[in-house]
């Protein structure tokens, strides 16, 4: 991959685009309608059975063409050409990116150089996969016994990040699926009371932990782990519960495994070019295959690979990543949005935005260059939300009549089966009279102007018929790209994380100190840490 000597504000895109900036929050959305009655049409796309509609934003036809500009004048065509064909994106730590070849399918790659590569890869994933199958099912059926040979009722994902986030949010929103004789717990925070709360519900004779740790050295992991152990010892007298038929092991290294004690007919395995916010496609997403069935796990797979092919094959203006990632730049780089809102119309993505924040922001929240240079521009937003309707009666007073402006997604599936006509058509009725209104917006009846709404505020809707496990994984990888395209044209890694370690780094010394060794720490926090001491 080489970007040197790309820079995004030294393209005539950019430039345009500043110029363009300086005259669009004076322009009507509601106007730009009125001037286009194609508007809705042509600003509509479709992949699968989503479809997005984004013609509710604050972008003229003279806009939108300097943003595909953009697109065009940078790095995103070798970019993505270079993802997928297993070149080392990663360029910090010298690492392909290659969560796509989770979902892959032989033949999938085009370029003659790369196939024969990449089919082997995927051989390797099915091969992994094929474990994952194996397990499921033996658990789903009742056939894998516990210590004392009773069926395991429950199963408790032990990860922390994408070892957490994705399966915990895809067994949520994929419920409509889900195993009715099994329940999955998820532990990631090292606050015990986490853990410990959740054991006490349970009967360790029937409980089965998956510890799901790339490298199988996670700190926050691996005590919760010891904690669990500590549980089955008291409980069952297994003082090496890790060894039993209690644990199993989802990781990318082995060696480390094993030596933890997990016999190694229990050890899952995924290939150590997978990402840790992208491993949920990976043995790590055991918990989704355990809690929705097998089959319906290789749907969302199948999901995310239909949007992999329109990605890598759909024109830049018909591509559904590349126009929420322009989107995105437009109000992030040139209208000075400083956050952006995700709004999911269904209670049962209500972790999505959790989800998308560490996609998005530990991605993309970056200020140096591909080059090694700082970056003189805004790279990623912060992602929030919460889902539709409670967020109506919380914080849509500031998007409707606040100061800031915040682009919104909105997400809703079409068809619900878990609801009822009623409640959906309320539901959704709500959603699309939100758009509406942040849109169109309202003038202040007389002496009243706390009843002003402005309008003019942007989003995107996007409409999945139905939440199927295919829809599911087609919508989680359509964010995975649209962040791609976003780094691509920012010309970042979004592949690296090294914001994170300064942290770890500093907690060690913390407990280090409390363990009677020195540790050089700012004023505040030795006192802070030396109030903590006295309070024990």
């Amino acid at each position: 991959m080489n970007s040197t000597g790309y820079t995004p504000t030294a393209t005539r895109a950019w430039k345009n685009l500043q110029q363009l900036a300086e005259t669009a929050q004076a322009q009507s959305i509601s106007a730009l309608f009125s001037s286009d009655p194609e508007r809705s049409r042509d600003m509509s796309v479709a992949c699968g059975e989503l479809m997005l509609d984004y013609s509710k934003n604050l972008v003229s036809k003279q806009t939108w063409q300097a943003l595909l500009q953009l697109a065009a004048e940078s790095p995103l065509e070798s970019h993505r050409a270079a993802m997928f064909s297993g070149e080392n994106i990663n360029t910090t730590e010298d690492r392909a990116v290659l969560h796509a070849a989770l979902r892959a399918e032989i033949g999938d790659q085009t370029l003659a150089s790369a196939a024969d590569e990449s089919d082997q890869r995927v051989r390797l994933v099915k091969q992994q996969l094929a474990n994952v199958k194996q397990v499921s099912e033996k658990i789903r059926s009742g056939q894998w016994l516990g210590s004392t040979g009773k069926a395991i009722t429950d199963v408790i994902n032990i990860g922390i990040g994408g070892s957490d986030l994705g399966p915990k949010l895809a067994c949520n929103a994929l419920q409509e699926f889900a195993h009715p004789g099994l329940t999955l717990h998820f532990i990631s925070n090292v606050d015990g009371a986490e853990i410990l709360t959740t054991l006490k519900k349970l009967n360790p004779e029937t409980t089965l932990v998956a510890l799901a740790s790339k490298t199988f050295t996670t700190q926050e992991t691996l005590l919760n782990a010891k904690t669990a152990r500590h549980w089955f010892a008291n409980t069952l007298g297994l003082e090496n519960a890790q060894t039993s038929s209690h644990f199993i092991g989802l990781t990318a290294n082995r060696e480390n495994a094993r030596a933890y004690g997990i016999p190694d007919d229990q050890i899952l395995e995924f290939a150590e070019w997978v990402g840790g916010r992208y491993s949920l496609w990976s043995s790590i997403g055991l918990s989704i295959a355990i809690s929705i069935g097998y089959d319906n796990f290789v749907e969302m797979l199948a999901g995310a690979r239909e949007m992999d092919l329109h990605f890598q094959q759909a024109p830049t203006g018909q591509n559904m990543p590349v126009i929420l990632a322009l989107l995105g730049i437009w109000y992030s780089n040139f209208l000075d949005a400083q956050s952006t809102a995700v709004i999911p119309y269904c209670e049962r993505l209500l972790l999505l935005p959790a989800y998308l924040q560490q996609l998005d922001m530990e991605s993309n929240g970056k200020s140096t260059t591909l080059d090694g240079q700082p970056v003189d521009y805004q790279t990623g937003p912060i992602l929030w939300g919460q889902t539709g309707t409670n967020g109506q009666h919380a914080f849509f007073q500031l998007l409707h009549q606040g100061t800031r402006l915040v682009p919104i997604d909105f997400i809703a599936a079409a068809v619900d089966n878990l609801s009822n006509q009623e409640h959906h058509r309320v539901l959704l009725g709500n959603m699309l009279a939100q758009g509406s209104a942040l849109m169109c917006g309202q003038p202040a009846p007389k002496d009243e102007p706390f009843h002003y709404y402005p309008g003019n505020k942007p989003s995107n809707t996007l409409l999945l018929k139905s939440l199927s496990p295919k829809n599911f994984g087609a919508l989680i990888a359509l964010y995975e790209h649209k962040v791609f395209v976003q780094g691509s044209i920012w010309n970042i890694n979004s592949f690296d994380q090294w914001g994170v370690e300064l942290g770890k780094k500093m907690a060690n010394q913390l407990l280090a100190e409390s363990d009677g060794e020195q540790a050089q720490l700012d004023p505040s926090t030795s006192a802070l840490s030396a109030y903590i001491d006295s309070c024990q």
